[in-house]
């Protein structure tokens, strides 16, 4: 009886079966086109049952082997494109480099093998006893070279059966399961000798061919040597493995560019490591930005410009330097000193895209200064940017600030809306329930997009983000990774190239309590009464919105229009900012306080003043209010203090608390500021006359205010007595660095200083002309100008936080904080304007100051202000954000316990981590460097934790776009973390540290892990959003005008004059399209618009749309290959809970 074996009606994996499944079988010959490893599973059983046999090999039949099982592979996977490359040079000679090298590609293409799906126990068990049956010579494999070869042919012998002592299989089915069982083949069994004998006889004439080599070896050191393998890797390796990969930027970066001799001698390791790291960074032409976020004092500017002498030295172009004004010179000298070819310019002043010159590179310093997108500045910058495409290189010490939307806006100066980063905002998309949820949520977004991570507020996101940008390292991460211990002291140093030491220095809190007494001015400042009027205002001019009526918005021109919906976006943020302010001058100082409440009612009577003479308000041109209403500071010295009239210094401050008073100044200063240009005007007929009323209101809770606080008087003050106390006794002969944050404090300080006779003093803020050269009086040898008379040098400086950026200031080691920070990390970050490299003291004190009888009033005073913000769900101004446990952390500060030093691990760059673990472990151990990147993908080990709660198994996947996906599951299945900084912290382990006993689910968990790790295909398709969203009602319009321009054409069975059956076919593409994908950011935008105007037809908006999608601007859509290649599993790390003993 005939049969086939076709997978339809009868499964080939039966038919082989059945005929192995024979008693008198001793032995099987398999020839095959492909041959994969794990489908071995069919019959691995069958294999270990066959008694063998000798059989006659070579040529002349002159070897005689014992057999169980031979394999004869014909063409599999890259090693066959050697062939057709052989043969199809009839001149090529086939020698011995040809056989290496076939057995090299062939072995490469099995080890792929292994890599591909996910780890099974099953598998796993397949492979080991696959090998072993390799080992004990029951399977033989080899190789067939002389051609292609695409044979598939079964045989069995039972020698014992005479009449038929082969039988066999031929067809098309390859030993995988897909041949096996899955797609459709025809084979056909053969039992007959005179046709078994025929196909032995092949069989066996190409096993014995010159050309047909030994593979066996080949095979077992692949499974030997990859996930599968029965010997036990150390964690340590995994570890490192990790690593290594992790930093391979880094890595590549750190090997691809040389720096000049005139860096060479300036740069530590460390600054030259973030040099080419950050250049490999703005090499890469899908982002081409890069960030370099090193806390203060660890060199960023002559990091920079060693960055830009590499794009000198590449592309022979010049370079852009955009930094804060007072800046400038500081930048000058630097690109004198590096003969740059650079063009330092003012982040203030404009740029005209149109008519500037090309620069490869755009430096911009102190970037986080550029955080409203709709600011004049940054249009102008990001405009230039765009224009040019140039690279750009962000420098920051605080990359991080209170809102990750601050964040997202630096980056897309480079960025692109819809640019695609390759990373999704997994821990964003995994608490909103999964990527449909995203999509429902946002329709419009595409999921690998800037515009997806900012709907995040997730930390893992952010983090994840910044790895592709991001350069940063904290003072303790270099002193812990770079710098050389003194065996005499003790401390760490980083070295010069001359062999001169800098020293890291202690942070030293110090507190300076200063004396209160009950009713003094101070008491009456920290009052519950002052509190309880502070609570009352209603801060109206910062929640315009609120007083805007319906009915005359309505009514509004377009420009007035745009006025008005912009208000409510700055008003929460504004009035937190103001109410925060009030709260900040009480803890900087009385003087400062006491102008902050002339200034405001002053302000809130220019408005009373335009209202009740039916004028227009002024509106600040930035969605709020302008530049001199918004900072405390009085940038126009229309509501300043005079400090060049000797009488005001040393007198008392005495406030007005006449209303009318203020009224008669406010006409002066509202026709002064009529002819500013950085101001926009709103008709005053727009508002409710609520807001009058509450404006008059606020004015009366001022007025009281002041009255309670009283006149101030400097001879009573103190805080400043206590300060003078410190300057003249206990640091007569040192430098000191006075911090405010505030202007009006910092000239208060100053002038009251020096007319108690003090010399040598000097005061920098915001508005000083030349900064630079006050730094140089004050720290002249850390500026290159050591050899400045001491006479001529500045010993103290009084300064607000301008002096935060940029400036060297290491001369000093002694900083006093007049007003104390209301965010840890301010302290932190003034510590380091004079933590610099080159600091020779060994000790860096920091000084803050704190009433006498304790901190109750201060503390009390901030949880205020957090409830009363968190009441109106309005968010404190500035940087700043509160204290982390604020009484525990101001309670260390007032009795010097508090840690100043930038310990946090979690502020590194992951690269920059990564790389060091790396870099670490082959210095101590450089054979690791041949044996880490060698190491199969897939391997796993387990590590001992002592913690129950982290036992799982972490995974880490390299996605087919090529980026690194690191995940972290419980035994039980349950998601622990995809932060890759923490889980790298969980990962680590020493040489040492034994491996432990998998857990009994370790490879069902990384399946698990890499399963979950999906890849957006950025099909929106059925997801449009509600109704009111642009993507729903643009789609419903554009069906609707298709379905009556088609019944059109088939009413007059003719084409109109502009819409054809072509036309209508691209309408109706374009229409797909957006149902398919995400619009793009700009689309989206710009179409809102003009289905908000009344005036366009909807012609108007499909001749729009369908123009798009000619130009393909439309939507985005994934790229070809991204659909083509497939996630792959790096390696795993398990942890097994061993409890302390």
């Amino acid at each position: 009886m005939a049969y086939i074996y076709d997978n339809i009606s009868d499964k080939f994996e039966d038919g082989l079966k059945q005929m192995m499944d024979n008693p008198l079988v001793k032995r099987v010959d398999f020839c095959v086109g492909y041959f994969n490893l794990r489908g071995w599973e069919r019959i691995v059983d069958y294999i270990d049952g066959l008694e063998g046999a000798y059989v006659d090999e070579g040529r002349d039949g002159e070897q005689r082997e014992y057999r169980y099982c031979r394999l004869l592979v014909g063409m599999n996977g890259s090693y066959n494109e050697l062939v057709k490359q052989v043969y199809g040079k009839s001149s090529k000679r086939l020698d011995n480099d040809y056989v290496v090298k076939a057995k090299r590609l062939i072995a490469q293409e099995f080890r792929r093998q292994l890599l591909l799906g996910n780890p099974s126990k099953i598998s796993e068990n397949i492979l080991r006893r696959l090998s072993q049956q390799m080992k004990d010579k029951k399977v033989a494999v080899r190789l067939y070279l002389n051609g292609q070869l695409h044979a598939k042919l079964y045989l069995a012998y039972s020698p014992e059966n005479r009449s038929h002592p082969a039988e066999a299989i031929m067809g098309s089915s390859n030993l995988t399961f897909p041949g096996l069982n899955a797609q459709g083949e025809l084979n056909a069994p053969f039992e007959q000798k005179v046709y078994t004998d025929i196909l032995v006889g092949w069989f066996d004439d190409r096993w014995n061919e010159r050309l047909c080599v030994d593979i066996t070896d080949d095979l077992i050191d692949a499974i030997d040597n990859s996930w599968a393998s029965d010997k036990t890797f150390p964690p340590y390796y995994i570890y490192l493995k990790t690593a290594y990969w992790l930093s391979q930027d880094a890595r590549a970066g750190i090997n691809s560019y040389q720096l000049g001799p005139e860096f060479k001698k300036v740069l530590f390791p460390f600054q030259e490591n973030a040099v080419k790291i950050a250049a490999k960074h703005l090499m890469n032409e899908k982002h081409k930005g890069a960030m370099i976020g090193d806390v203060v004092g660890l060199g960023k500017t002559v990091t920079a410009c060693a960055i830009a002498k590499i794009f000198e030295d590449n592309f022979s172009g010049s370079t852009l330097i955009i930094c804060p004004a007072n800046l400038q010179d500081m930048w000058q000298k630097y690109v004198i000193r590096y003969d740059l070819k650079a063009t330092v310019m003012s982040n203030a002043k404009r740029i005209d895209a149109d008519n500037m010159r090309y620069y490869r590179l755009v430096i911009i310093d102190e970037s986080h200064n550029l955080r409203n997108p709709q600011g004049s500045r940054y249009k102008d910058i990001k405009n230039f940017i765009d224009s040019q495409d140039n690279s750009v290189l962000l420098l920051t010490a605080t990359p991080y600030n209170k809102d990750f939307a601050d964040l997202s806006t630096q980056l897309r100066l480079f960025l692109d809306e819809n640019q695609d980063l390759g990373i999704r905002p997994e821990a964003y998309i995994r608490k909103l329930g999964g990527d449909n949820a995203f999509k429902r949520k946002y329709p419009d977004t595409f999921m690998r997009s800037i515009s997806a991570f900012e709907k995040s507020d997730e930390v893992e996101d952010w983090n994840e983000l910044m790895k592709l940008f991001l350069v940063r390292r904290t003072r303790t991460f270099i002193k812990e990774n770079y710098a050389k211990t003194d065996p005499v002291n003790g401390r760490k140093y980083l070295e010069f190239r001359d062999g001169t030491r800098s020293y890291f220095p202690d942070r030293i809190p110090r507190a300076i309590k200063f004396k209160t007494e009950e009713g003094d001015q101070y008491s009456r400042l920290y009052s519950k009464q002052m509190l309880d009027l502070m609570d009352g205002l209603v801060l109206p001019r910062y929640g315009l919105d609120n007083y805007v009526s319906d009915k005359k918005r309505n009514e509004a021109p377009n420009r007035d229009r745009l006025l008005l919906d912009h208000l409510s976006r700055a008003g929460k943020r504004m009035m937190g900012f103001c109410r925060s302010t009030f709260f900040k001058r009480i803890d900087s100082s009385g003087f400062s306080f006491l102008l902050t409440l002339y200034r405001h009612i002053l302000r809130n009577c220019v408005f009373i003043y335009a209202i009740e003479n039916k004028l227009p308000l002024p509106i600040g041109d930035e969605n709020s209010l302008p530049d001199e209403f918004q900072d405390d500071e009085d940038v126009n010295n229309i509501f300043g203090f005079d400090w060049s009239n000797p009488s005001n210094v040393g007198n008392q401050l005495t406030v007005p608390t006449d209303l009318d008073f203020y009224k008669k100044k406010a006409e002066q200063y509202y026709n002064q500021i009529s002819s500013k240009s950085n101001v926009s005007w709103l008709n005053s007929v727009y508002f409710k006359r609520t807001l009058k009323e509450n404006l008059n209101k606020d004015c009366e809770i001022i007025i009281n205010m002041i009255k309670l606080c009283g006149p101030w008087e400097p001879e009573n003050d103190q805080k400043i007595n206590e300060l003078e106390r410190k300057l003249v006794q206990d640091h007569k002969d040192d430098k000191v660095l006075v911090f405010t944050q505030y202007s009006d404090t910092a000239q208060y300080i100053y002038h009251e200083l020096k007319r108690r006779g003090m010399k040598q003093i000097d005061v920098c803020t915001g508005s000083t002309q030349n900064p630079t050269a006050i730094v140089t009086r004050f720290s002249p040898r850390s500026n290159d100008n050591a050899q400045m008379p001491a006479t001529e040098q500045t010993r103290v400086l009084v300064a607000t936080d301008v002096l935060s950026e940029g400036q060297n200031l290491q001369d000093a080691h002694v900083i006093m904080n007049f007003d104390l920070p209301w965010a840890i990390i301010r302290l932190i970050q003034r510590a380091g304007r004079v933590d610099r490299i080159g600091q020779t003291s060994e000790k860096i004190l920091c000084y803050s100051f704190f009433p006498a009888d304790g901190i109750e009033n201060i503390i009390d005073l901030r949880q205020r202000l957090q409830h009363r913000l968190n009441e109106a769900n309005q968010t404190l101004g500035g940087d700043e954000v509160f204290f982390e446990g604020d009484e525990v952390n101001l309670t260390d500060l007032y009795n010097e316990k508090a840690n100043l030093d930038d310990t946090d691990d979690a502020d590194v760059d992951l690269s920059s981590m990564a790389y060091e673990i790396w870099n670490q472990a082959i210095k101590a151990n450089p054979k690791l460097k041949d044996i880490i990147p060698h190491l199969a993908d897939m391997i796993y080990s387990t590590k001992p934790t002592s913690q129950p709660v982290e036992e799982g198994v972490i995974t880490y996947v390299r996605t087919a776009a090529g980026f690194d996906m690191l995940s972290w599951y419980d035994k039980h299945g349950r998601l622990v973390s995809q932060s890759q900084k923490r889980i790298l912290k969980a990962m680590e382990c020493s040489i040492d540290t034994a491996p432990m006993k998998p857990l009994d689910n370790h490879l069902e968990l990384v399946a698990k892990a890499a399963d979950n790790i999906s890849v957006d295909n950025t099909n929106y398709s059925g997801s449009l959003g509600n109704r009111f969203s642009t993507r729903y009602r643009i789609i419903e319009l554009l069906d609707n005008f298709y379905q009556q321009k088609y019944k059109d054409i088939q009413r007059s069975q003719m084409d109109s004059l502009f819409y054809g059956k072509d036309s209508l076919q691209e309408l109706k593409s374009a229409t797909d399209d957006i149902y398919n994908y995400p619009l793009l950011d700009t689309v989206k935008t710009t179409l809102g618009r003009m289905l908000r105007n009344n005036k366009l037809s909807d012609e108007d908006i499909v001749d729009y749309v369908i123009e798009l999608y000619k130009e393909d601007q439309l939507v985005h859509k994934p790229k070809e290959e991204e659909t083509a290649r497939e996630n792959q599993i790096v390696c795993s790390m398990g942890l097994r809970y061993v409890p302390n003993k």
